[in-house]
């Protein structure tokens, strides 16, 4: 069932209204001193040089759709309002040329925010792809996309039009399966098994995308190098590499292509370059790495040598851009933007690098319609 809200259509109804009240108070009260012009957060904040700067939040469908003059002329003259569907429980996120998956554990379903092509959508509502309780999702070279489900214990594959194409695992193969993540050459799909208190299934399995099989587990609990306690989250590079938010041992681990151990970043701790709660984690396209932590409620970037290079967003109960309650999942799509998911606040602030224009990139807002 969509979550829906209604939102009253204002249109001209409302500037009429507010065009009377204005003339009646006109000279009987002061004039109201105008609110201070909006300031996005610029990531790092000045003087130092400036990396990211805040561009939009994303919310419900009405975010990306337009209503055409046709529609908005019905509300008008119906007195109808517009219903809104937006996200209940987010998770993770996906991004690939513009559109925005996002995975909703409440509404069974994956959000499609499809930016340049103005439409908004659900996947995993109907059978045979129906969804249980999705979490961590991935969209691969091709296009498809791909979606932990925790509750049924299965992998399911979607095309680009969202039509369901198959699932991969079963209660066989998963304890708890968390996350996923495709290789940069989409022959391969690493999926996280998180386990449990009394499991001792922390690993990450891997499977042939050719074959929909299950190919080689990594890892066993523990602390040592490759293995894990609790992971969560996972992504890969543009080099084959890989990367497990090792969340029970406070630490992110990185992987060769080759799927052997490379090196561990991370520890407990309150300070900068440390963690408390690590939970979704995303690469770009220069190597660094981005790790959301839901304690602090911001996200942490390293280099590809597990060195801090600065962090974005603070801890808030406002929900303004840049605050976050319950951050949970983060991507960085082809032109360097950056999205984050925060459960608590049900949305996704997206942040665009600062050299780069509000017009340009597969996910710049599109030219109005005037139809």
């Amino acid at each position: 069932m969509p979550y829906q809200i209604d939102r009253p259509f204002s249109g001209q109804i409302v500037s009429i209204i507010a065009a009377a009240t204005l003339l009646l108070l006109t000279g009987c009260a002061a004039t109201p001193e105008p609110a201070p012009p909006f300031e996005p957060p610029v990531y790092p904040p000045a003087p130092a040089e400036p990396r990211f700067i805040f561009e939009r939040t994303l919310l419900y469908n009405d975010d990306i759709e337009e209503m055409s003059r046709a529609q908005r002329f019905r509300l008008l003259a119906t007195g109808e309002a517009r219903v809104s569907t937006g996200m209940v429980k987010p998770f993770d996120i996906a991004v690939q040329k513009g559109k925005v998956y996002v995975s909703d554990s409440v509404q069974r379903a994956v959000l499609l925010f499809d930016i340049p092509g103005k439409r908004f959508s659900q996947i995993g509502t109907s059978k045979p792809g129906a969804l249980s309780k999705p979490l961590g999702i991935d969209v691969g070279p091709n296009g498809h996309l791909f979606v932990a489900d925790i509750s049924a214990l299965r992998i399911m594959e979607y095309d680009t039009n969202g039509v369901f194409v198959r699932r991969m695992g079963s209660k066989e193969t998963f304890t708890r399966p968390t996350d996923v993540a495709v290789s940069s050459d989409g022959t391969r799909l690493y999926v996280v098994d998180t386990g449990g208190v009394e499991s001792e299934h922390h690993n990450v399995i891997v499977f042939d995308l050719a074959s929909g099989e299950a190919i080689k587990t990594i890892g066993q609990r523990g602390i040592k190098e490759g293995e894990f306690n609790l992971p969560l989250q996972i992504t890969t590079n543009i080099n084959g590499g890989w990367y497990v938010v090792d969340g029970g041992n406070f630490r992110v681990q990185a992987f060769n292509n080759d799927d052997s151990f490379k090196l561990a970043f991370g520890s407990i701790g309150r300070y900068p370059g440390q963690f408390a709660r690590p939970k979704g984690i995303a690469t770009d396209a220069d190597g660094n790495v981005y790790v959301i932590d839901s304690a602090f409620g911001n996200v942490q970037i390293f280099n590809e040598s597990g060195e801090l290079l600065m962090f974005m967003g603070q801890r808030s109960q406002s929900g303004v851009p840049g605050s976050y309650m319950l951050p949970s999942g983060i991507d960085v799509d082809e032109d360097g933007r950056i999205y984050i998911v925060d459960q608590f606040f049900r949305k996704v602030d997206v942040f665009r690098p600062y050299a780069l224009g509000a017009d340009e990139g597969y996910a710049a807002d599109p030219i109005k319609r005037d139809d």
